[in-house]
């Protein structure tokens, strides 16, 4: 399958991403570029997708950066491990829930693998799990499709400062919360990403897609 697997080691500036997924985009559709899979880490920031409201954000001090992506306002930064890809459409079935869907079992198989278990819900985009008093959400999915070519990507926090969901409401979803992996069972996350990458590419290729 041709991707191009991008690992960023340093944090990588928001804008500076997108840009480069938007130019990637445009390459991508006139085939002068493979697909893209970039696994990386931003510094502390909080996106508006498409569909947010300004009453999700509950702290008016902190500054919001408003994105083309689908979904709404979520934090990213340190201790959380993005995904972002540009993988076209046009060479497999144009079908963005199933696209979404393939999203989630690597995701669910990923975490699996560190014997948590994980689920997906179709009223609530996102990876969630659920302990005996709480469903809380452990990774978030935010995808635009452009000329028939999905971009964005997803998010899944392993450290990440869950402190910082207490200035919006996360994904405008009210009644649930948001963990992290060390919360659910601390140890030794450092191949996830690798993991990561291996079932997304395997669901791609093996989906009927």
């Amino acid at each position: 399958m041709n991707i191009e697997i991008k690992k960023s080691k340093k944090p990588v500036k928001y804008k500076d991403a997108l840009n480069l997924m938007e130019t990637r985009l445009l390459d991508v559709n006139e085939n002068n570029s493979k697909d893209l899979i970039w696994i990386l880490e931003h510094e502390e920031i909080y996106t508006a997708g498409t569909s947010h409201k300004k009453n999700e954000i509950l702290d008016k001090s902190i500054k919001i950066i408003e994105t083309n992506r689908g979904g709404k306002i979520t934090y990213h930064g340190p201790g959380q491990l993005i995904c972002y890809f540009v993988i076209d459409l046009k060479k497999r079935k144009k079908d963005i829930r199933k696209f979404i869907s393939l999203i989630e079992k690597s995701i669910i198989e990923t975490i699996g693998y560190y014997k948590i278990q994980t689920f997906a819900d179709k009223k609530n985009i996102g990876i969630w799990y659920k302990d005996k008093l709480d469903t809380k959400k452990v990774a978030a999915i935010g995808v635009r499709v452009k000329k028939w070519i999905a971009y964005h990507g997803f998010s899944i926090n392993i450290d990440t400062d869950l402190n910082k969901y207490d200035s919006i409401i996360p994904c405008g979803i009210k009644d649930r919360g948001v963990t992290n992996l060390n919360q659910i069972y601390n140890q030794d996350y450092s191949n996830l990403e690798n993991l990561l990458i291996d079932n997304f590419i395997s669901n791609l290729k093996n989906e009927v897609f």
